[in-house]
């Protein structure tokens, strides 16, 4: 337990002090008027509090994901607990608020628009393609889930078909992408937020209050499966220590920002909220089963991460535990897949240049989009779906090297984000060679080639960089 309290406070104290350097060395600037005020035309570009963008924000990057996430990566036993905090300390809440910042810099633009500034034409395509495909799965997959969870609830007739629901879902989520953010958005995302940070918070206090045993940084702990920390881990749990998905999110709330300097509050600040729900679910499937590991190892061979879920939930918040968790696994992929699909959107927006003032413009992309959707619900996607985990980290450290070189183009701190980009090009590398779905090679050889890209793609950058500020001092002199 000892262990858990100090990654809990890590993470607080990560968010005053780190958060602060990060905010201090962006130049987060009060005077600077934001696309919110700029751009305003109500549907997209919608001045909002910095509370409500906070919890809105903190529901778009959330879902299941530091759920479900930090449940998979419990089977790597404490070592979970590191992961989370660094992660979201130094790359994940990095990751987030320079995407979302960057994008506030650039009228609001989408996370591949904002990276083709910086890092070329041909990047820009490649993040529009991950971007898109990213977003569709993660939309298509959050359809199929909760509708299938729903039709299993004990209904009778028409609706326990999974038909049905997923008619409801795409429904709900073509109204919640053409509406203007203000008016679905706005105002029912912050109460599931709520009610998800409620069922963290009340799972937590009942870690202390039953003084489960959960296991000390240091204790010996294998996957039950064989597979190694690194780079394992860092894939595994992505949605807590650091994900792409957010920023494709991030933009949407950069688009109703009032002021530059509750960026830290609501970009840092919604990762290190989500990194404490994944550390709370972390601590909580690694204690709650009799056999530690095993018996979650066993649960999940069972029922998946849902009946997890369900298990723990019941097992330490009795009924009411039991109503949040159905309330968590249902709601909360249907509040990350509406707004996958409105991203979906702003990003074909962006990339043909069509104003989303007027609602035909709206439905002339929504339509197509949903089509590909639904399509995509009446194909075994689980192959494809393997490659979903390394696309999201792959599509995080392209953000994170845009990031570096907009620092450089500022004369600004660009080791903040070159720091966490030069690591995660070390995982996605070393997981690529290691992966079944990649080239399937052996560690011995996959972790010092990996390493290797890392360090020559981190030193690279620096001899750029350092003989562009020998040219200017050269033009200077």
């Amino acid at each position: 337990m000892m262990s858990f309290g100090c990654a809990l406070l890590a993470l607080l104290t990560g968010y005053a002090l780190y958060g602060s350097v990060v905010e201090k060395a962006f130049g987060a600037d009060p005077a600077r008027a934001t696309p919110a005020y700029e751009l305003t035309d109500g549907v997209d570009f919608v001045p909002l509090s910095w509370p409500k963008i906070f919890l809105i924000q903190f529901l778009n990057i959330a879902g299941l994901g530091p759920i479900f996430g930090a449940i998979l990566g419990a089977l790597y036993g404490p070592a979970a607990f590191i992961w989370i905090v660094f992660g979201c300390i130094f790359a994940g809440a990095v990751h987030d608020y320079f995407s979302g910042m960057m994008s506030l810099r650039h009228e609001g633009k989408s996370i591949p628009e904002v990276v083709g500034i910086y890092l070329g034409s041909r990047v820009r395509q490649f993040m529009r393609i991950m971007s898109i495909v990213l977003l569709l799965l993660v939309g298509v997959v959050f359809m199929v889930g909760p509708a299938s969870l729903l039709s299993n609830l004990g209904f009778d007739g028409v609706l326990a078909d999974k038909s049905f629901w997923l008619a409801v879902i795409i429904g709900y989520y073509f109204i919640a992408t053409i509406l203007p953010v203000d008016k679905l958005i706005a105002r029912i995302y912050p109460l599931f937020a709520v009610a998800l940070l409620f069922m963290a918070v009340g799972i937590a206090v009942m870690l202390v209050i039953n003084d489960l045993p959960v296991p000390e940084v240091g204790t010996a702990s294998n996957h039950p499966a064989g597979l190694p920390v690194w780079p394992m881990l860092c894939i595994t749990i992505a949605c807590g220590a650091i994900s792409g998905f957010h920023a494709t999110q991030s933009p949407l709330m950069a688009r109703c920002i009032p002021n530059e300097t509750v960026g830290r509050r609501i970009f840092y600040g919604a990762m290190v909220a989500e990194g404490i729900v994944t550390l709370i679910w972390a601590a909580a499937a690694m204690a709650f089963f009799p056999d530690g590991i095993e018996g979650l190892s066993e649960v999940l061979d069972k029922g998946g991460p849902s009946l997890v879920v369900n298990e723990v939930a019941i097992g330490l918040m009795g009924s009411l535990g039991g109503m949040l968790a159905i309330l968590g696994v249902i709601a909360c992929p249907i509040t990350s897949g509406d707004t996958a699909f409105r991203s979906l959107r702003l990003i074909f927006a962006d990339m043909l240049n069509i104003r989303q003032i007027h609602i035909f413009h709206r439905l002339v992309l929504a339509v197509p989009v949903f089509l590909a959707g639904y399509l995509l619900t009446l194909v075994d996607f689980s192959i494809i779906w393997r490659y979903f985990a390394f696309s999201n980290q792959a599509l995080a450290t392209v953000v994170l090297w845009t990031a570096a070189v907009y620092m450089v183009t500022q004369d600004r701190n660009f080791w903040i984000p070159l720091a966490p980009a030069v690591f995660m090009t070390g995982v996605c590398s070393t997981y690529i060679l290691m992966a079944p779905e990649g080239l399937a090679v052996s560690s011995t050889v996959a972790w010092p080639v990996g390493l290797l890209v890392a360090l020559i793609s981190g030193l690279l950058f620096i001899l750029k960089v350092s003989g562009k500020r020998q040219q200017r001092e050269e033009i200077v002199q």
